[in-house]
């Protein structure tokens, strides 16, 4: 694999974390906030009352894991493929229990989904430092 391909990659990889970062920190503080306009309803039969552990989870733990993998990904550490993958098991784990609770009930789950599995093949086809 040449540099700049490397080089593109590497920067794609990184810029796919940020967003998936920037989409969990917002959707986070909007359930922290209190998820006005998101029916409670869609909780029942979960171990939550509101929306404020489940966006914190996704806060800390999704939006934490994707900034951290990406600013590890651009300083091309040695444990950023390592991170990247932890990133995308987060997310995923996180989908699976989000619509094994509320069900599909908005693009974004799907499309977060393929971000993911695109994150797992750069990380995959990406050379480890």
């Amino acid at each position: 694999m040449s540099k700049s391909t490397e080089k593109l990659m590497r920067y794609t990889l990184g810029v796919l974390l940020l967003l998936l970062a920037i989409n969990a920190f917002g959707g986070g503080y909007y359930g922290i906030a209190g998820a006005k306009d998101i029916p409670t309803e869609w909780l029942e039969g979960s171990p939550f009352q509101n929306y404020f552990i489940p966006s914190l989870i996704l806060f800390v733990g999704v939006g934490g894991s994707a900034l951290v993998a990406a600013i590890l990904v651009f300083r091309q550490h040695n444990v950023a493929s390592k991170a990247a993958f932890i990133c995308v098991l987060i997310v995923l784990v996180w989908l699976i229990v989000q619509v094994a609770i509320i069900g599909y009930v908005s693009w974004m789950q799907p499309t977060t989904a393929i971000v993911s599995f695109l994150i797992l093949l750069l990380n995959w086809k990406l050379p480890k430092y």
